[in-house]
């Protein structure tokens, strides 16, 4: 019977974790960020994958920049949205990371596979290495 109460145990723990990642993902899912260009020429909003959903200008004051500059403009407030968006997301999963590793790092892409994996830990099966390498 004690494996029975262990087994039931180990379920309910499942269970828990399930619905806790589920709503991790759920909240992960709603994050959207908003940046502003500094001089309040326009508002980029972006969603928890840094994809632009909306890009507001305001006035006209946009419109006497170059070109050059505008694109810049842009491409600058689009970053900014993305780290705000990352940071948002960042601070949802870090109680989950191992220790050492930083969450913002790992949402931007600046943590390699020997940064998550070390070279003397535990051998990934080759699929997992490649899907980690890409």
């Amino acid at each position: 019977m004690p494996d029975d109460h262990r087994l039931e145990a180990m379920f309910e723990e499942y269970q828990r974790q399930r619905l806790s990642l589920t709503e991790l993902h759920r909240r992960i899912q709603a994050i959207t960020a908003t940046a502003s260009s500094p001089r309040r020429e326009l508002d980029v909003t972006v969603n928890h994958a840094g994809s632009v959903v909306d890009l507001t200008f305001h006035g006209t004051a946009y419109r006497r920049l170059a070109p050059k500059d505008l694109s810049a403009l842009i491409l600058k407030t689009i970053e900014d949205a993305k780290a705000k968006a990352i940071a948002e997301s960042a601070e949802l999963i870090a109680p989950m990371m191992p220790a050492g590793l930083n969450a913002r790092d790992l949402l931007a892409g600046r943590l390699g596979l020997n940064d998550m994996v070390p070279a003397d830990g535990p051998r990934l099966p080759q699929i997992v290495t490649e899907q980690l390498q890409r």
